[in-house]
C-alpha cells in the first residue's frame, strides 16, 4: 500500500466503525438503517480491495479508477459509476 492509499485504509476503518456503533444504537429501524447497511457492505468491499491489493481497479473492465475520485470516494467500484457522478458536481471532478 502506498501513502495514500494507508491513509485511505485508516479512514475507511474509522467510518466503519462509526456505522457499526450507529447501527448498535439505534432503537428502531428505518429508510436510515438500510442506508448505513449498504454503506457499511461498500466500505468493506474497498477495504478488503485494499488489503487485496487491488484497490482502485473498476469491477466491470479493470481498469484503473481516477486517483482524483478515489481520494474522495473510496468506495467507487466502477468507471461507470465515476461518470454518473460528473451529473452531480457544479465543477469539474477531474
Amino acid at each position: 500500500m502506498n501513502a495514500t492509499q494507508e491513509q485511505l485504509f485508516l479512514e475507511l476503518r474509522h467510518t466503519k466503525e462509526e456505522i457499526e456503533n450507529s447501527l448498535r444504537n439505534k432503537q428502531k429501524q428505518d429508510w436510515l438503517t438500510a442506508v448505513l447497511h449498504e454503506e457499511l457492505l461498500d466500505i468493506n468491499t474497498a477495504i478488503q480491495k485494499l488489503e487485496n491489493g487491488n484497490f482502485g481497479q473498476c469491477e466491470v473492465s479493470g481498469e484503473l479508477l481516477p486517483n482524483e475520485l478515489l481520494r474522495i470516494i473510496p468506495t467507487l467500484k466502477s468507471v461507470k459509476d465515476s461518470e454518473h457522478l460528473i451529473n452531480y458536481c457544479k465543477k469539474s471532478i477531474y
